[in-house]
């Protein structure tokens, strides 16, 4: 079956409302990349820093670890923190369009009115819709806080974004540490550094390839991109070790 012989199956009356009826899903991208590359970009400075002031293999595992494990926590209750208020933010809000629509319903129907005006419906048209989404408190609201308010249509989840950014934090951010924790454990490896920084570079162009797939944009701009933010910080904090080096 070809693509579009699927996309056509897959729109069927039938197959449209079992889809429906899942309900929109809900994505932790966002919450996946700022863990992989806060992890990866923050692991390597420590590495760069420490290989810029030349304090040796054990610094590097030492304070490589101590970041994945503190950063990576502090990363992960401080998303959580975040979403967690702007859900909180959103039930506020909920609770202010309730209070609304009980006290001044006709001046709320002619907000939802004017929130349609980019429909460009005719006049009794728009007056039926509002009539059909006021019928309804629940609705009425769900409508309210996404077009005047630009909510989402689903709640957020504090404790799945959390757990996504410390898993992407410490799976991706443990990268630049495999050529020193294998130096370490007896296999000798030359040029730890080196491997770290080619490491790291590779980690950057999965999580921008990645990115590219799950977003719908070319999989070269979205690595290339990654790779620039990344090697920015990661050159930054080796040069600030090279300036520190001295006081070492």
């Amino acid at each position: 079956m070809g693509r579009d012989d699927l996309l056509r199956s897959e729109h069927t009356p039938d197959a449209v409302a079992d889809r429906l009826a899942e309900g929109p899903g809900r994505s932790h991208l966002r919450d996946l990349v700022y863990g992989a590359i806060d992890g990866t970009v923050t692991t390597f400075a420590v590495v760069a820093g420490v290989a810029g002031a030349d304090l040796g293999a054990v610094v590097v595992l030492v304070l490589g670890v101590a970041n994945l494990v503190a950063d990576g926590f502090s990363m992960a209750v401080s998303n959580y923190l975040g979403t967690r208020s702007e859900e909180q933010r959103r039930a506020r809000v909920r609770r202010e369009e309730e209070r609304h629509v009980a006290l001044v319903p006709e001046g709320e129907r002619e907000e939802v009115r004017q929130l349609l005006a980019d429909w460009e419906l005719d006049e009794d048209l728009r007056d039926r819709v509002v009539d059909r989404i006021t019928a309804e408190r629940d609705r009425w609201v769900d409508v309210m806080l996404q077009l005047e308010h630009g909510f989402p249509s689903e709640p957020a989840r504090p404790l799945g974004a959390a757990v996504a950014t410390f898993v992407a934090f410490v799976v991706v951010g443990s990268v630049p540490l495999l050529p020193f924790v294998a130096d370490q454990a007896g296999l000798a490896v030359s040029a730890p550094f080196a491997w770290s920084a080619g490491l790291t570079a590779a980690a950057f162009v999965l999580v921008g390839v990645a990115r590219g797939v799950a977003v719908g944009l070319p999989r070269w701009r979205t690595a290339v991109e990654t790779v620039a933010v990344g090697g920015a910080a990661a050159a930054l904090a080796y040069v600030v070790g090279s300036l520190l080096a001295p006081l070492t």
